[in-house]
């Protein structure tokens, strides 16, 4: 039986400019996808349910900008969230470098119990490959990374690999109990009532 009992997550997209974040996420939510899609400014937002494990699950997808001059906002964006997808260009030595980078600031930061995807785009340009599937395997292997190749174009991969790394969440029971918890504390304090004896304050 599935619990509907939906429980939410925060993912967030990182990588350069260019790459395809934005194309994987409206490929996933929509299924759509735009040649010569304007670059994302600051951040945006979509959310997609899906089942896994029998539960629901609420992916809540931050997709930051790659720009340079926006990368000083990116803490504000991945801070609390249980899930981070970086992505590269497996054309672009340029994008794998700078995904790397992300990777060593991510954990730097140290966010208890990350779950980090790492994901070459654009797999549809196999001819123009830069990075080997080989390499970019091993280095996910040697940091505890789920590696994933895809393409936002035709769409190979996305699906899953969004599915994969969700069904990673369900693996780890304390998180569904901590969110659990969090939703009952503030449950309790919204409904908490109020002393009529005391007088309101303006100040």
């Amino acid at each position: 039986m599935i619990d509907f009992d939906s429980h939410e997550y925060k993912v967030v997209l990182l990588g350069d400019s260019g790459v395809g974040k934005s194309c994987l996420v409206l490929r996933f939510v929509r299924n759509e996808f735009f040649d010569n899609r304007e670059p994302t400014i600051g951040a945006s937002y979509l959310t997609k349910s899906l089942t896994v494990s029998e539960k629901e699950i609420k992916l809540q997808i931050w997709d930051t900008a790659g720009q340079e001059r926006y990368q000083s906002l990116a803490p504000m964006y991945y801070r609390g969230s249980e899930v981070a997808i970086i992505v590269f260009d497996i054309t672009s030595n340029d994008s794998y470098s700078r995904a790397k980078q992300w990777v060593d600031e991510l954990y730097e930061k140290g966010i208890p119990d990350l779950i980090i995807g790492f994901v070459g785009n654009k797999s549809d340009l196999e001819e123009k490959r830069a990075i080997k599937k080989s390499d970019a395997k091993e280095y996910c292997s040697l940091h505890n990374l789920h590696y994933f190749e895809t393409s936002a174009k035709t769409s190979k991969n996305v699906n899953e690999m969004f599915f994969s790394l969700a069904q990673e969440l369900t693996k780890i029971p304390e998180k569904i109990e901590k969110k659990d918890k969090k939703k009952s504390k503030i449950s309790e304090i919204m409904i908490e009532p109020q002393d009529p004896k005391k007088k309101k304050s303006c100040c």
